[in-house]
């Protein structure tokens, strides 16, 4: 929000890399991206992170989102920079070492291990007090079975930082690794005491218990691990199935029974711990072991239970060891002290926080998000100290920058209320110049509004029927239905809508887009492939299949028409075998029954996942070589048509690919187009191909708000994650979902802003485009998208200015709310460009008329993404020159020093295009006359 209030503040460099590391955490990678790459543009006076740390966190992005080599080589620059830090130096050498030891691609075993070793040992050069590089060192020497110095390397680290589990648990390998079993245990113990949840540590525990033949400890430790350890591990489940069943039938253990190897998890749990292992152990009180109640009625007795004092714990240490032979004077001494010590221990536990360590794992994020704490944090530790005179109240952030402090806004030097949508372009252009320059932040919905955010669920809650509405339908039998213009608003009134038997109406050869003809036209095009999951409709299940989830995932790649049509053409070969060797009946055309679907979960899953191929994003734009296609698609209705004065993407005057060009989708079943809303909420078409269906889903879209809320709580980005909804989880939410089924031939009508997502049951084809019908609530719908892309720093595909202008010069309003949107826009663009060029004027910035050549693309600022329009202001970069908005030049030269200022319009053709733009008021209708066939603009209904 602050970046779309003031684009422009002093801290923005931080704010966007504080953007980049919370995607990077939530794993959204594209957009973390964006932000590091805007981060590294914005100016650094006042960032509380130098360049350098920014590059740093930019490479490790690059390693969680596995590109190995790539991270490699960025991490290596680093490393040669003349002006890197000691501590950043430590930094990046663990993580290059790290990697070396991860990733087998990179080089041979021996040659990575020896660079692991080499890096590692470097990092703790250069920051010796930090226990992270030793045990990462360790855990290399471990890996080449280099035992006594591994040893080493944990020991050291214990001493420089003695509260990671992790290092405890790795400590405990080693020693179940060398026989010693009772170390290993102590160990284990240190590790699950400091983190309750670290997986590892527990399973570790399991895993020794049960080699010493103590099957129910062992089925404690493997519980205690969590459903985390379980979910990702098949061979942890298989155990933990083997001692249920074992136990099931065990006789319960005898307290006069054979002497024990190792005692029981509860006893370890307070178990005094060797003189060895307490000078390196953490120094506060365990917590309590969890599996363990504690009596209602020993609340007292725990907060005023004495701690024991170092003889009584050697004394316990030693009645302990030698428990099979005590006289009862000596075992009821025993059991008085542990019962004290257990008491103390409980008590001090209760003032111990619950430590927030992540478990040990291989996985280079979050091993990389905690050795990175230090920098990724949001709000810094700052110390209160103690105000002397002739001294500041700021603290210091991280030792060199202070912290911002709070004062009063500055008032913009605009005057909002000085201007209205009523005044001439000559007034607006007096008004700007008694100011410094264009607002700082300014929105295409008018001064005064605030930013858009998403809905709320609109009251009141609706019923279970209301939740689970039937989709809109209609049949269309002739020609005639099809151009009635009842039919468009019937689509209009509607969030979706199915419209069954228009291509047969109008005798549209869907075979022209069929599989066989694109291969005979063109079968080189390119295609792109998006390998999923299958499943059903309405499931979606993780990677493990065992828990139900909203993230889809997918992995892109790409193809040719010719081999996915091969692809597409051997699936339905194969199912046809495999109904064959199952002995069913014939199969549809390539249908999936529900019953299939629904016993595709998790039972299934275990049996082995199948892959799918889907076939998306075939680009149909050129005109030279899919002109049949184009030409059948001409058979539509004017409202439905890629080209056509009423659609509001005819006049961008560029392709946008997808949008006012075709794209072709090639399915096989189960492959998914997951949740969206289109690209600033305009409507789209689909048309189905055949032979087989899809499964749609659709949410109206006064109900996004709440689709985007369920979002996050998944943990999700709305805008750039990938998600499929969970329909009931919807309904109990207070959504409404519309579910239903699209034939081949049958035309789905998107409206604007309505959620929605697809499935393919079948085999088969799909064209779409999106279209933007005049009326005020598309217009609005999609300004009000425009801003909230800002708030989200997401960019807008259809550039909205440049639009409006267009269409203020193509076409008369008649509709008051439309033609009032489209004003405000005019007038609060023609103002940032009036004060764009005054400012750099001011700057003695150079300003060239530069003029749109015919199809040139809308510009985009290259840090932001946002729009640009008419005052272009570029410098080179790279050997290229680069778009900038003003906010961002200013960033990146105050003076604006090596920009030249470029014009798309003469300012004279602006102001006669804003002044020309007014109310078109229709004469009264002449009711013996006949009504024109297609008036100048048709006020459909909203």
């Amino acid at each position: 929000m602050a970046l779309y209030v003031s684009p422009g503040f002093t801290r923005a460099a931080d704010a966007h890399l504080r953007l980049a590391l919370m995607f990077k955490a939530r794993r959204h990678w594209g957009a973390a991206a964006i932000h590091f790459r805007r981060a590294k543009l914005a100016p650094h006076q006042d960032a509380t992170f130098t360049r350098l740390e920014m590059s740093f966190h930019a490479a490790h992005l690059l390693e969680a989102r596995g590109l190995k080599k790539a991270a490699r080589d960025a991490y290596q620059r680093l490393l040669k920079e003349p002006h890197l830090t000691t501590s950043l130096k430590a930094d990046v050498c663990r993580q290059l070492g790290w990697l070396y030891h991860r990733c087998a691609s990179l080089e041979e075993a021996a040659a990575r291990g020896r660079a692991a070793v080499w890096c590692l040992q470097r990092a703790v050069v250069a920051e010796p007090d930090s226990g992270a590089g030793l045990y990462l060192l360790g855990r290399c020497f471990a890996a080449q079975g280099k035992v006594h110095d591994a040893f080493i390397a944990y020991r050291n680290s214990v001493e420089k930082s003695e509260g990671n589990a992790d290092t405890w648990c790795s400590i405990g390998v080693l020693y179940q690794q060398q026989n010693q079993p009772m170390d290993a245990l102590q160990a284990y113990i240190c590790a699950v005491q400091l983190d309750k949840g670290h997986s590892a540590a527990w399973t570790n525990l399991g895993s020794l218990y049960e080699s010493c033949q103590m099957p129910r400890d062992a089925f404690a430790c493997y519980t205690n691990g969590g459903t985390a350890a379980t979910a990702s591990s098949a061979a942890l489940r298989h155990r933990l199935a083997a001692l249920r069943a074992h136990l099931a039938h065990a006789p319960m253990p005898s307290v006069t029974g054979k002497r024990r190897p190792l005692p029981s998890i509860e006893e370890a749990w307070n178990l005094p711990i060797s003189a060895e292992m307490s000078s390196r152990a953490p120094k506060s009180a365990p917590p309590p072991y969890p599996g363990k109640r504690s009596s209602s009625g020993s609340s007292s007795a725990v907060e005023e239970a004495p701690p024991l004092t170092p003889h009584q714990l050697q004394t316990l240490q030693h009645l302990q060891r030698n428990s099979h032979n005590l006289s009862p004077h000596q075992q009821a001494m025993m059991q008085q002290l542990l019962s004290q010590y257990r008491l103390s221990q409980a008590a001090r536990a209760r003032t111990v926080a619950k430590s927030e360590t992540s478990g040990s794992s291989d996985n280079a994020e979050s091993l990389a998000e905690d050795l990175l704490k230090k920098f990724a944090d949001a709000q810094p530790d700052v110390k209160k100290e103690t105000i002397t005179e002739g001294v500041t109240g700021e603290a210091v952030l991280g030792g060199r920058q202070a912290v911002v402090k709070l004062e009063p806004l500055k008032t913009d030097p605009l005057k909002p209320l000085s201007f209205n949508m009523n005044m001439t372009s000559k007034q607006i252009l007096d008004a700007c110049k008694d100011n410094a320059g264009p607002a700082s932040s300014w929105s295409v919905l008018g001064d005064g509004c605030a930013p858009p955010e998403p809905p709320p669920v609109p009251p009141p809650r609706l019923s279970p029927e209301q939740l689970a509405p039937p989709a809109p339908f209609v049949y269309v039998e002739s020609k005639r239905d099809a151009f009635s213009p009842q039919l468009q608003d019937f689509c209009l009134k509607h969030p979706i809508a199915v419209v069954r038997g228009l291509t047969a109406a109008l005798k549209l050869d869907l075979g022209l887009f069929s599989t066989k003809t694109l291969v005979e036209a063109w079968p080189d095009h390119a295609v792109e492939v998006r390998t999923q999951l299958m499943q059903s409709a309405d499931e979606n299940w993780d990677p493990s299949g065992r828990r139900r989830v909203w993230a889809c995932a997918s992995h892109r790649s790409h193809t040719t028409v010719r081999k996915y049509a091969q692809y597409q053409a051997g699936s339905f070969q194969d199912s046809l075998r495999e109904e064959r060797e199952r002995g069913g009946g014939a199969l549809a055309a390539g249908a999936l029954s529900d019953s299939d679907g629904r016993e595709s979960g998790p039972v299934k899953r275990r049996r082995g996942a199948r892959m799918l191929r889907f076939g998306t994003n075939v680009d149909l734009s050129d005109e030279r070589k899919w002109r049949p296609q184009l030409a059948e698609l001409q058979k539509l209705p004017a409202f439905a048509r890629v080209t056509s004065a009423a659609n509001m993407l005819s006049h961008v005057g560029h392709v946008i690919l997808g949008m006012n060009t075709v794209q072709l989708y090639m399915k096989v079943p189960g492959s998914r187009t997951p949740g969206h809303q289109e690209n600033n909420n305009f409507c789209s078409i689909n048309i189905n191909i055949g032979p087989g269906d899809c499964e749609w889903f659709g949410v109206p879209d006064a109900y996004w708000g709440g689709v985007k809320e369920l979002c996050d709580r998944h943990g999700l980005s709305y805008l750039h994650g990938s998600w499929w909804p969970d329909p009931e989880e919807l309904r109990a939410h207070g959504v409404p979902v519309y579910r239903f089924t699209q034939r081949p031939g049958d035309l789905v009508w998107v409206n604007a802003g309505c959620v929605h997502w697809v499935q393919a049951t079948g085999w088969c084809n799909n064209i779409a485009w999106n279209v933007g019908p005049l009326t005020a609530r598309q217009y609005a719908l999609a300004l009000e998208r425009y801003e909230w892309n800002k708030v989200q720093s997401f960019k807008s595909i259809v550039p909205m200015v440049h639009l409006t202008w267009n269409l203020a010069r193509n076409i008369r309003v008649s509709d008051p709310r439309l033609h009032r949107a489209m004003r405000t826009c005019l007038m609060q663009t023609l103002r940032a460009a009036a004060g764009t060029l005054g400012a750099v004027r001011a700057r003695a910035v150079p300003v060239r008329f530069h003029g749109r050549a015919r199809g040139e693309a809308s510009h985009y600022c290259g840090a932001c993404e946002r729009e640009v329009w008419h005052a272009l202001l570029v410098r080179e970069h790279e050997k290229r020159h680069v778009v900038h908005c003003l906010p961002c030049a200013r960033r990146a030269s105050p003076a604006l020093q090596g920009f030249l200022c470029l014009e798309e319009h003469h300012m004279e053709e602006l102001l006669q295009v804003y002044d020309a733009f007014t109310l078109h008021r229709p004469p009264p209708p002449n009711s013996h006359a006949a009504p024109p066939a297609l008036p100048a603009l048709p006020a459909t209904p909203d």
